[in-house]
């Protein structure tokens, strides 16, 4: 049988159901015997052996874990034993894996290190987390924080990059040594001389005005502020419906950072984006609506069921057959079961264009479509016909109609020729102000005004123009 003592942090605090199991008779291991709490067992009088020697042969801390525990339960299966490990059971790696693997073990958890370094620190609060050094989580803990297991400071130091990336570098911090707090700053973690086992970080709660580091949580606790009855009147007053604009304008501003290849714009960009998801996700549960818990649940659940190729039994092996897998769990999704579902599902406030395509884009899914660009391209002779007609009969809705079966019909050509219709319309509009700017350019050096020479003149620039932006490396 197997039995996993947790030492807790002092010679005192071996429990009397600990000390029973220690002096049964049962062959005693002690994870380490480097750990103060070992001098409990040591006190006792009873025979014990050490794990020490496996700490020389582990490459990495999980293998370290699993070797230790693969030691323990090897050793439970010739008799009685008492696994021993510094702190509590609970939280020591390889208690866990021994535990999982052996079902029937007795557990005395024992005091454990967070929560000596808490009581070292004087730091309390109903909720608070706490991780070993070796094994601190990818995303940012709760406060209050305990980082157990600093026992050097390689080891501090790997952990103050995460924290200080966390909290910031200037955030308020305790160093607990051999039961002893002392007040540093997030960065000094890794310099204080002296480290052991019982070294822990102590991360107090931070006031939101004196953080300097936030995440997710955070956003959405300052939009409530704003919302709140004393907090901002602009933001008080706004709906769903008064903001929605905003959000166009800030993804077109992010789209813009992209393009200008400028990393600050774009990490700037998308937090206004982000805050404008949350500004909707507060309105959403002010309402009674959704909750923010029910956007990122509903946006996590919607990429584990679309990515059946990493989730799931489907298969994928390039980018064309992962967004082949992508759309048929779309449509599986949204309840799709008719073409008509799946291009009115087109949302009507997408730019003209890129609408344009996208509509055609799912029709062509269900056969309906030319043959190629140039089967297309016999549809666009056909409308500008029928737009020249309307132009000769003077009707400003027919002249609007035809327009707008014109440019639908180019779009078409350019989908089935593999173009993205809205970025290369784009492109044009940018490629037509950058020749008309330096076209100006031209007419104003020769001391000349645009609205003043023929046409034939001003063409004459235009392509003076056209080859000088050529040459600079222009379009």
């Amino acid at each position: 049988m197997l039995t996993i003592v947790g030492l807790g942090c002092s010679p005192e605090d071996i429990s009397e159901g600990a000390k029973e199991a220690l002096l049964s008779g049962a062959r005693v291991i002690l994870r380490t015997g480097a750990a103060p709490a070992a001098a409990g067992v040591k006190a006792l009088g009873v025979p014990f052996e050490t794990l020490d020697a496996l700490y020389a042969g582990c490459r990495n801390f999980d293998t370290l874990n699993k070797k230790l525990a693969r030691a323990v339960l090897d050793a439970a299966k010739e008799g009685d034993a008492v696994y021993c490990v510094d702190g509590s059971a609970c939280d020591d790696v390889s208690a866990q894996i021994a535990m999982q693997k052996s079902k029937g073990a007795r557990v005395f958890a024992g005091v454990s290190k967070a929560d000596a370094a808490f009581a070292a620190a004087r730091v309390s609060a109903p909720s608070r987390s706490a991780f070993s050094a070796y094994a601190l989580p990818e995303s940012r803990p709760l406060l209050p924080l305990c980082v157990y297991d600093a026992d050097c400071d390689l080891v501090a130091g790997d952990a103050k990059l995460k924290l200080c990336d966390w909290f910031g570098d200037e955030a308020e911090a305790f160093f607990v040594r051999g039961g002893r707090a002392k007040k540093i700053k997030l960065y000094e973690a890794d310099r204080q001389g002296e480290y052991d086992l019982t070294c822990c970080i102590i991360i107090p709660e931070i006031p939101l005005l004196k953080r300097t580091r936030f995440n997710y949580d955070d956003l959405l606790e300052i939009m409530r502020l704003l919302r709140a009855p004393n907090g901002c009147p602009w933001d008080r007053a706004q709906t769903h419906e008064s903001i929605r604009t905003n959000m166009v304008e800030e993804a077109y501003e992010l789209v813009d950072a992209i393009d200008c290849k400028d990393d600050d714009k774009i990490c700037e960009e998308a937090g206004d984006v982000l805050m404008q998801g949350a500004f909707h996700s507060v309105l959403g549960q002010e309402r009674g609506a959704f909750s923010p818990e029910d956007v990122l649940s509903g946006v996590c659940s919607k990429l584990i069921f679309r990515h059946s190729h990493i989730f799931g039994k489907d298969k994928a092996s390039d980018e064309n057959s992962a967004l082949s897998v992508w759309d048929k769990n779309k449509t599986l999704e949204k309840g799709q079961k008719t073409a008509s579902d799946s291009v009115r599902d087109v949302p009507k406030v997408f730019p003209a264009a890129m609408r344009a395509q996208k509509a055609a884009k799912r029709a062509a899914k269900y056969g309906y479509d030319f043959k190629d660009a140039n089967e297309a391209a016999e549809k666009v002779r056909e409308e500008l016909s029928e737009l020249l007609a309307a132009v000769a009969e003077g009707d400003k809705a027919h002249i609007s109609e035809e327009t707008g079966d014109l440019l639908f019909s180019a779009v078409n050509v350019g989908r089935l020729a593999g173009a993205d219709c809205e970025e290369s319309l784009k492109e044009s509009t940018q490629k037509f102000i950058d020749r008309f700017c330096a076209t100006e350019e031209l007419v104003l050096a020769d001391g000349k005004r645009m609205n003043e020479l023929p046409a034939d003149e001003l063409w004459a620039y235009y392509e003076r123009a056209k080859e000088q932006l050529r040459r600079e490396g222009g379009k």
